[in-house]
């Protein structure tokens, strides 16, 4: 499971012109899915997500995690993380499992981290979403659990 986190001010999900997921300040997590996730994967992406220390403490260092400040996640599919656009012109998708696979695990992941955390809203698996954001820093990271 890859995770592209961004410190943002505020994000938001759009589908079909209606707004379904906003935060204020926290972190939007782009969601990829791989072949062999599952519920070992969710629980430490989820770990990681809540604990991982991008946001400044009264020093001004990177030593806060979303708990720690009350921010909100967003949590977004986003399987073209696992692109592979090593040659050619087109990329490949070849890491990405089956859409009911990839669904079910990011579901997953959206309950178990509602269940840890008060403040996660999520996009929609398999929607035409707009995701609007404004990077904080800008703060860009990419985790990764196997």
């Amino acid at each position: 499971m890859i995770s592209l986190i961004q410190r943002v001010t505020q994000a938001s999900v759009v589908i079909a012109g209606e707004t379904i997921a906003r935060i204020d300040s926290g972190l939007l997590a782009l969601i990829a899915i791989e072949h062999d996730d599952g519920d070992p994967q969710v629980q430490r992406m989820t770990q990681r997500l809540l604990s991982y220390r991008v946001f400044a403490d009264a020093a001004g260092k990177m030593n806060l995690s979303l708990r720690q400040t009350e921010g909100g996640l967003l949590l977004v599919p986003q399987f073209t993380l696992l692109a592979d656009t090593t040659s050619g012109n087109r990329p490949s998708f070849s890491k990405s499992p089956e859409a009911a696979l990839g669904k079910a695990c990011f579901e997953q992941l959206c309950v178990h981290a509602k269940t840890e955390y008060s403040r996660v809203t999520t996009g929609i698996f398999g929607a035409d979403m707009q995701v609007s954001l404004v990077n904080d820093g800008p703060v860009t990271f990419s985790l990764k659990v196997s």
